[in-house]
């Protein structure tokens, strides 16, 4: 009795928990989509777009009030636990939105669209191994607690620029016309993510036209070209996976697609390639820095 005492109390999944977020009026970001999907699987007619204004706060506070919990506006370690959802492989609505939101800070590069498929379930799965819980399916309040208290940020850091299922390991692994470094992602109109913790800067152009800048916090750049709009504030601090805009047709274009370019903190151009498909294939991505400056992609 004594040993199984002792593996209990020392059990990885009882000890290893991140704490849970606190988030309130004036946070941004996927925790904060994550608040507002799961406000609405609640009842709540809140927009989720990642912004806790006072709309956010008046329906935290109402759920607050209704589940017998200090009504602070705050959604911290009371609420979590009351506001989360288990959901799994054949659920839909905005919880599962909520979870898909999760998933891609961490790189799953899913689409948010409410159905708990088998990418989602693959995804859940990757995640729950990668961080020591049981491996289930189900996005539970132990998974909860450590997507949302998790750093995020995908593999060492980055996310896929685009939904998993709107380009494929190929895409990612194409020269550009001209032979610079850079890629262009033939997409139609979809949402465009943050490959990494940066602050978003407006960019416009002749040549690029709706733009936007990610500056890492070491001086390293990703520009993304062509967006059809942007989501994001400029100046805002974003993680990995964030929405930032959808792809779109404006500048030097000709037919809808995402550009990416990327230079390293020496101000270097370099080629996105080598990045994109280690972050696709879940493996340890290479440095800015050694990043190729030609011949970039098949």
């Amino acid at each position: 009795m004594a040993v199984l005492a002792a593996m209990f109390l020392f059990s990885p999944s009882a000890n290893a928990l991140p704490a849970w977020p606190n988030v309130g009026q004036g946070a941004t970001g996927p925790n904060v989509t994550t608040v507002q999907y799961l406000l609405r699987h609640h009842g709540h007619g809140i927009a989720a777009d990642g912004e806790f204004g006072p709309a956010t706060k008046s329906a935290v506070v109402a759920f607050q009030s209704a589940n017998g919990l200090t009504a602070d506006g705050t959604v911290g370690a009371q609420t979590w636990p009351k506001l989360i959802v288990s959901v799994r492989q054949g659920s839909t609505g905005e919880a599962v939105r909520a979870a898909q939101t999760q998933l891609n800070r961490y790189g799953s590069g899913l689409a948010v669209d409410g159905q708990f498929g088998a990418a989602t379930d693959r995804a859940v799965r990757t995640f729950q191994g990668a961080h020591g819980l049981a491996v289930d399916g189900v996005v539970g309040p132990q998974t909860w607690q450590t997507l949302v208290g998790g750093g995020g940020g995908g593999t060492g850091g980055w996310a896929l620029p685009l939904d998993r299922a709107a380009a494929g390991r190929s895409d990612y692994n194409v020269g550009h016309w001209d032979g610079t470094p850079a890629i262009d992602l033939i997409v139609s109109y979809v949402p465009a993510y943050s490959m990494t913790a940066s602050r978003a800067e407006h960019y416009s152009s002749t040549t690029c036209g709706i733009g936007l800048r990610l500056v890492r916090s070491d001086g390293a750049r990703i520009v993304y070209c062509h967006l059809s709009a942007r989501s994001v504030a400029n100046g805002a601090s974003v993680s990995a996976g964030t929405r930032v805009g959808t792809t779109g047709d404006t500048g030097n274009s000709g037919a809808p697609h995402l550009h990416i370019e990327i230079r390293s903190a020496d101000g270097v151009k370099r080629c996105p390639q080598p990045l994109l498909l280690a972050i696709y294939d879940g493996v340890t991505p290479p440095s800015l820095s050694s990043l190729p400056t030609s011949n970039c992609g098949s």
